[in-house]
Protein backbone atom coordinates (compact mmCIF):
# COMPACT_ATOMS: atom_id res chain seq x y z
CA UNK A 1 0.00 0.00 0.00
CA UNK A 2 1.51 3.31 -1.06
CA UNK A 3 1.49 6.51 1.80
CA UNK A 4 -1.31 7.98 -0.66
CA UNK A 5 -3.08 4.60 0.65
CA UNK A 6 -2.61 4.81 4.22
CA UNK A 7 0.07 3.21 6.57
CA UNK A 8 1.71 -0.10 4.99
CA UNK A 9 0.87 -2.85 6.85
CA UNK A 10 -1.72 -1.38 8.93
CA UNK A 11 -2.63 -3.15 12.50
CA UNK A 12 -6.04 -4.14 12.90
CA UNK A 13 -8.62 -1.82 14.90
CA UNK A 14 -8.16 -4.69 17.68
CA UNK A 15 -4.57 -4.88 17.81
CA UNK A 16 -4.14 -1.19 17.41
CA UNK A 17 -6.03 -0.12 19.98
CA UNK A 18 -4.55 -2.70 21.96
CA UNK A 19 -0.92 -1.97 21.24
CA UNK A 20 -1.75 1.40 21.97
CA UNK A 21 -3.69 1.05 25.48
CA UNK A 22 -0.18 -0.78 26.38
CA UNK A 23 2.30 1.61 25.04
CA UNK A 24 0.50 4.20 27.18
CA UNK A 25 0.52 2.32 30.21
CA UNK A 26 4.00 2.15 29.77
CA UNK A 27 4.23 5.45 29.48
CA UNK A 28 2.26 6.26 32.54
CA UNK A 29 4.98 3.83 34.65
CA UNK A 30 7.81 4.83 32.98
CA UNK A 31 8.22 1.22 32.08
CA UNK A 32 10.72 0.42 29.07
CA UNK A 33 8.81 0.68 25.68
CA UNK A 34 7.96 -2.32 23.51
CA UNK A 35 9.33 -0.99 20.26
CA UNK A 36 7.03 -3.53 18.14
CA UNK A 37 4.37 -2.18 20.65
CA UNK A 38 5.36 0.81 19.97
CA UNK A 39 5.10 0.48 15.91
CA UNK A 40 1.86 -0.87 15.75
CA UNK A 41 0.27 2.12 18.04
CA UNK A 42 2.35 4.73 15.62
CA UNK A 43 0.86 2.50 12.63
CA UNK A 44 -2.79 2.77 14.14
CA UNK A 45 -2.90 6.38 14.71
CA UNK A 46 -1.36 7.10 11.22
CA UNK A 47 -3.92 5.02 9.82
CA UNK A 48 -6.94 6.81 11.72
CA UNK A 49 -5.51 10.02 10.61
CA UNK A 50 -5.34 9.10 7.11
CA UNK A 51 -8.77 7.72 7.20
CA UNK A 52 -10.20 10.72 8.98
CA UNK A 53 -8.11 13.42 6.26
CA UNK A 54 -7.18 11.14 3.28
CA UNK A 55 -5.19 13.12 0.62
CA UNK A 56 -1.85 13.79 -0.02
CA UNK A 57 -0.54 17.42 0.04
CA UNK A 58 0.83 16.47 3.71
CA UNK A 59 3.36 13.53 4.35
CA UNK A 60 3.77 12.86 8.36
CA UNK A 61 6.35 11.20 9.36
CA UNK A 62 7.41 8.83 12.52
CA UNK A 63 10.73 7.22 12.31
CA UNK A 64 11.60 4.80 12.16
CA UNK A 65 7.97 3.77 12.60
CA UNK A 66 6.02 4.92 9.06
CA UNK A 67 4.84 7.76 7.36
CA UNK A 68 1.27 8.47 5.48
CA UNK A 69 0.56 11.13 3.27
CA UNK A 70 -2.80 13.05 4.08
CA UNK A 71 -5.14 16.28 3.62
CA UNK A 72 -6.38 16.94 0.58
CA UNK A 73 -5.17 19.70 -1.42
CA UNK A 74 -2.03 19.97 -4.05
CA UNK A 75 -2.01 17.35 -6.01
CA UNK A 76 1.88 15.46 -6.70
CA UNK A 77 3.15 12.65 -8.54
CA UNK A 78 6.01 11.68 -7.41
CA UNK A 79 8.43 12.39 -4.22
CA UNK A 80 8.05 14.59 -1.06
CA UNK A 81 4.44 16.50 -0.42
CA UNK A 82 4.91 20.06 -0.39
CA UNK A 83 4.19 20.07 3.36
CA UNK A 84 6.03 17.51 5.72
CA UNK A 85 5.40 16.86 9.96
CA UNK A 86 7.64 15.05 11.41
CA UNK A 87 7.93 13.64 15.38
CA UNK A 88 8.55 11.35 17.98
CA UNK A 89 6.63 7.74 18.03
CA UNK A 90 6.02 9.47 21.62
CA UNK A 91 5.24 13.00 20.82
CA UNK A 92 3.20 11.21 17.85
CA UNK A 93 1.17 9.54 20.55
CA UNK A 94 0.30 11.99 22.89
CA UNK A 95 -1.06 14.24 20.25
CA UNK A 96 -3.12 11.50 18.95
CA UNK A 97 -4.81 10.77 22.53
CA UNK A 98 -5.56 14.58 23.77
CA UNK A 99 -2.31 13.96 26.20
CA UNK A 100 -0.67 17.17 24.58
CA UNK A 101 -1.59 20.14 22.53
CA UNK A 102 -0.82 20.82 18.62
CA UNK A 103 -0.03 24.67 19.03
CA UNK A 104 2.03 24.39 22.23
CA UNK A 105 3.91 21.14 21.31
CA UNK A 106 4.83 22.26 17.75
CA UNK A 107 5.61 25.77 19.08
CA UNK A 108 8.06 24.12 21.52
CA UNK A 109 10.22 23.00 18.80
CA UNK A 110 9.73 18.75 19.30
CA UNK A 111 7.72 19.04 15.83
CA UNK A 112 9.07 19.76 12.08
CA UNK A 113 6.82 21.12 10.71
CA UNK A 114 7.50 22.65 6.89
CA UNK A 115 5.05 24.02 4.13
CA UNK A 116 1.75 25.87 3.99
CA UNK A 117 -0.65 22.83 5.00
CA UNK A 118 1.81 21.10 8.27
CA UNK A 119 -0.94 22.05 10.45
CA UNK A 120 -2.91 18.93 12.22
CA UNK A 121 -4.63 20.96 14.90
CA UNK A 122 -7.79 20.50 13.67
CA UNK A 123 -7.64 17.01 13.19
CA UNK A 124 -6.61 16.29 16.56
CA UNK A 125 -6.77 14.13 18.87
CA UNK A 126 -7.57 11.03 17.10
CA UNK A 127 -8.77 8.37 20.00
CA UNK A 128 -11.74 9.80 22.27
CA UNK A 129 -11.10 9.03 26.25
CA UNK A 130 -13.52 6.26 26.04
CA UNK A 131 -12.30 4.31 23.27
CA UNK A 132 -9.57 4.23 25.05
CA UNK A 133 -11.33 2.90 28.37
CA UNK A 134 -13.24 0.00 26.72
Amino acid sequence: MSPKQGVRNPPSNKEGLQALKDLLNSYENNQEVNKLTEQTAVKYCLQLLHEKAPGNSVEVRIPPYAAVQVIPGISHKRGTPPAVIEMSGRIWIDLAVGNINWTTTKNSGVISASGERADLSTLLPLISAQDLAN
